[in-house]
């Protein structure tokens, strides 16, 4: 399946009607090109999320070779195209044509889905070809949810705001929303009108005709659909466990699907569908597993209670660090990039005294420029610049601190530990929902993720100065601000610009990550290349990070003494 909501619920409903009949369904979660590359490959079975005509391109190729077959439609009368809120509707903005007209008011910007998919791929071909005035507009392109936070906070604070919509889908329930019109050159003729077909690979319903029966069967409505998504969603616990309570709760539904259908063994498929009772014979664990610890029902409150209280606060704060970000990238941009590359040459000759070092970093500009990653380049610049600033202007401090004060180090150690270890995604959901798409929670996750460095290595440079220099400043009557000043932090200075070297390559590696949450730069055409399957845009993309971090890595690098 892919990532969108749409199909995880679907595809969640069908496996738990084939584990009573005695299948062992697995779901993986693959870009919409992979997915059809491995039905070809036969190493994936089904998928149940072919929107058509958007996925026309993508699945073409294996219709017309017979590598898949198409079962049918499990939901028609979809519609997929921009869409604004109620609101922003009422004031004027009702069809593709109007879009320029309230540019400013938009800033500017359309928020997409993931890179590569199909909708963002539309979206972009107007701004390429300046469609409907367009030309000026960006895309920020980052996940479903992403958008949906987005959505979500522009809503709340009645913003105007243009945003890739479809359905079925719980955002036409949540919120008052309404499809523009006049997209149909783009998107296709009513409201992008589309049809979900099911696709297998080619010769699955021959060779097991009940399976065939099954996803023949299954036929779902705009509202039903919707409703499935939004159990999911909203509910409590693992895809698979709503998936089983929606069941439960809609018996119709099931009997409709499994009529005509057997068990592996031959016997009529089961009239419902019931909770696997995997703990059977062990009571503790049952006992265990019915008295769950709320953790993650207490973190969601507390978000929501930071959501409801603290949106001034966060709103600020956003806009500081999306001015410092944004304000660095246009200073970046104005300078020609020559004139930017001849800068360079000239600052790595003069401070590094190597012209073996000065001709890569002349050569290493010059291919960003050529591969046409120039302005990515100059964003994710920006962003590394901003997020080192940051974590060393509070991880120097917080280091030193750690020297002077061991309990306090003791006690900063495990923090650092978790800021390290916890998976990104874990801390960019809840920074995505405060601060909405864009480079603020990018920026964030990244100092979270690259700040330890310049704390220990600042502890343990300022720490290691050797007891007899501090005796001789103290001999001399220095005051402990004057031995910080003139005896620590010298010796320690290698150190602190290791620490500082380290902090610019953590946050130049998290560039894939925040592309995820639309904070632009170098990782959006990675993220796009592997969700099309793109290998020579991807290469020049990953090739452009590597040089930018061997360019930084060599010009920050502390020069070697002696």
């Amino acid at each position: 399946m892919v990532g969108f909501s749409d199909v995880t619920a679907v595809t969640a409903i069908t496996a738990e009607l084939l584990k009573p009949l005695g299948y062992t369904p697995v779901t993986v979660n693959l870009a919409v090109p992979v997915i059809f590359a491995s039905l070809q490959a036969r190493d994936l079975d089904v998928f149940l999320g072919n929107w058509m005509p958007a996925q026309e391109a993508d699945s073409r190729p294996y219709l017309a070779n017979g590598s898949v077959d198409v079962i049918g439609p499990n939901l028609e009368h979809a519609r997929f195209t921009l869409a604004v809120p109620r609101y922003l509707y009422d004031a004027g903005l009702k069809d593709f044509a109007s879009i320029e007209r309230f540019g400013a008011q938009l800033d500017h910007t359309i928020y997409g889905i993931e890179p590569g998919s199909a909708a963002n791929r539309l979206v972009l071909e107007m701004i390429k070809t300046n469609a409907f005035g367009l030309g000026g507009f960006r895309l920020v392109e980052s996940s479903e949810q992403g958008m949906q936070a987005e959505l979500e906070r522009a809503y709340r604070a009645r913003r105007p705001i243009v945003f890739v919509a479809w359905e079925p889908h719980p955002m036409n329930i949540r919120y008052s929303i309404e499809y523009l019109a006049g997209g149909d050159a783009t998107f296709g003729p009513d409201f992008g009108g589309a049809t979900i077909n099911t696709v297998t690979r080619a010769g699955l319903s021959a060779a097991c005709p009940n399976l065939g029966r099954l996803l023949h069967n299954l036929k779902f409505t705009l509202r039903g659909e919707s409703e499935i998504m939004s159990a999911l969603l909203e509910g409590k616990g693992q895809p698979e466990e709503q998936a089983r309570a929606w069941l439960r709760a809609h018996p119709q539904s099931v009997a409709q699907w499994l009529a005509g259908v057997a068990t592996l063994d031959g016997k009529p498929a089961p009239t419902s569908v019931s909770a696997p009772d995997t703990l059977r014979g062990r009571p503790f664990d049952r006992w265990l597993l019915a008295h769950k610890i709320p953790l993650g029902d207490a973190a969601t409150r507390a978000l929501e209670l930071l959501k409801a209280h603290g949106g001034p606060v966060f709103d600020a704060i956003s806009r500081v660090i999306r001015g410092l970000v944004d304000g660095t990238t246009r200073a970046l941009r104005s300078i020609p990039p020559l004139l930017f590359i001849c800068g360079a040459a000239a600052l790595t000759a003069l401070t590094r005294r190597s012209w073996t070092l000065t001709a890569l970093v002349t050569l290493g500009l010059l291919f960003i420029l050529n591969q046409g990653y120039w302005s990515p380049m100059l964003e994710t610049l920006s962003l590394v610049v901003v997020a080192t600033l940051v974590a060393t202007a509070i991880g120097i401090p917080l280091g030193i601190a750690g020297a002077h004060h061991p309990r306090f180090h003791a006690t900063l150690r495990p923090v650092l530990d978790l800021m390290q270890t916890l998976p990104t995604f874990v801390y960019l959901i809840p920074t995505l929902v405060l601060f909405g798409l864009g480079p603020v929670p990018g920026l964030i996750s990244t100092v979270v993720f690259a700040m330890p460095a310049p704390i220990r290595l600042t502890q343990e440079g300022v720490a290691a100065v050797p007891a007899e220099l501090k005796e001789v400043g103290r001999a001399f009557g220095a005051t402990g601000l004057q031995l910080l000043w003139k005896i620590e932090l010298p010796s320690a200075t290698p150190l602190i610009l290791a620490g500082v070297t380290q902090c610019i390559m953590l946050s130049l590696s998290m560039v894939v990550v925040a592309a995820l949450v639309g904070a632009g730069g170098l990782g959006v055409p990675v993220v796009r290349a592997l969700s099309s399957v793109q290998i020579g845009p991807g290469f020049d993309a990953g090739l452009a990070i590597v040089l930018l971090a061997i360019l930084l890595d060599r010009l920050c690098r502390p020069r070697n003494r002696g």
